[in-house]
């Protein structure tokens, strides 16, 4: 497929893009280099090519779960926008008060 066969210039406005004739001159040349590209890489042997998710090995990182001391309930609960007794009070449904 060539620029040729893509009209820039509708492409554009089906992407409602105001280009000017000089942007539509541009950018066709620009993608008939694109496609080129790419026929010269579809005329590459990649039969014997295992297929591959990524190019490099990938590991999880783990850590051991340490259990740590964390921050007292009443110092966190008195940042907290409204509370109820020693529990954080939030909208049933968010958008709705409380």
């Amino acid at each position: 497929m060539s620029s040729g066969q893509i009209d820039v210039a509708y492409v554009a406005k089906l992407a409602r893009l105001a280009l000017s004739s000089d942007e539509v001159e541009r950018f066709g040349a620009q993608l008939g280099a694109l496609l080129e590209h790419v026929q010269t890489l579809q005329k590459l042997p990649t039969a014997d090519v295992a297929a591959t998710a990524q190019v490099i090995p990938s590991v999880n990182v783990m850590r051991d779960d340490v259990a740590r001391p964390s921050l007292p309930r009443d110092v966190v609960l008195e940042a907290a926008p409204q509370r109820q007794g020693s529990y954080f009070r939030v909208p049933r449904i968010l958008g709705e008060p409380g």
